[in-house]
Formats: structure tokens, sequence, C-alpha cells
């Protein structure tokens, strides 16, 4: 049976990552999580890991407006790198956004699973934990 491990938050915003990981932590204390403010921060903190022959994260979540590297920037990157991974690893848009064109991109990506509109709550957090967990 494969579960998830790992989860990376990739957002600026200090609040929302902080909710987000305890109400990870809550679901499941033993999940760990990495967290980058940036999509610059979270590709340089993935690359380390994957040189590092870590284990990569098995979701993440990410933001779309972020300054530095925003998340459509961070997809193009991490799709570059993508071939180097040798598993799967979901990713969930998680924005405040509500352009139709940011959903509309967010689904022309094979990679992102989905987009799921802020704030996230800890209902959507427990079934997107159990959805993406193979058994």
């Amino acid at each position: 049976m494969e579960k998830i491990d790992t989860i990376c938050i990739i957002d600026d915003d200090e609040i929302y990552q902080l909710f987000t990981k305890k109400s990870i932590l809550r679901i499941n204390d033993r999940y760990e999580i990495l967290s980058y403010i940036n999509g610059r921060d979270a590709m340089q903190g993935l690359q380390q890991r994957l040189d590092a022959k870590s284990e990569m994260p098995d979701l993440i979540l990410l933001d779309i407006n972020m300054p530095v590297m925003d998340g459509w920037q961070f997809m193009e990157s991490f799709l570059a790198v993508l071939p180097q991974i040798d598993k799967k690893i979901t990713i969930y848009i998680v924005s405040s956004s509500i352009a139709p064109s940011d959903k509309e991109k967010a689904h022309s990506y094979a990679s992102i699973a989905g987009f799921i509109s802020k704030p996230l709550d800890v209902e959507t957090l427990q079934k997107l934990l159990l959805v993406n967990t193979v058994q």
C-alpha cells in the first residue's frame, strides 16, 4: 500500500501556511511537511532533495500569486525536472484567484489534479489526503 508521507506547501501567506500545517498534523502527525514562500525557493528545495536522493513530496499545494516566482513559473520549472523524479506527485492549485482563466490554465496542465479556492478548510484537506492515498 502506498500512502502520502510528504506534503509540500508553496505559498507566500504565512498565516495560511501555519493553518494548513496545523490542520495536516491534526489529521495525521506523521506527515513530513515542506513549506516554501515562493516558487523559486520551492524549486531550489526540491532540487536539493532530488540531488540528495531524499524523499520527494507526494502532494504539493501550490499558490498562484507569489513574489519572486509565481505558481505558473514554478510549474514550468517543475515540469523540466519531472522526468528525473521516479514517483507520482499530485499537485493542487490552492488560490484565492477567482479568475476563470486561472482555473482553465490549471486544467491545461496534466500534472495538476485540480483547483481549490482558498480558504482551504480541514474537510477539503481530509478529502485530498484520502483521495490521493493509493491502496
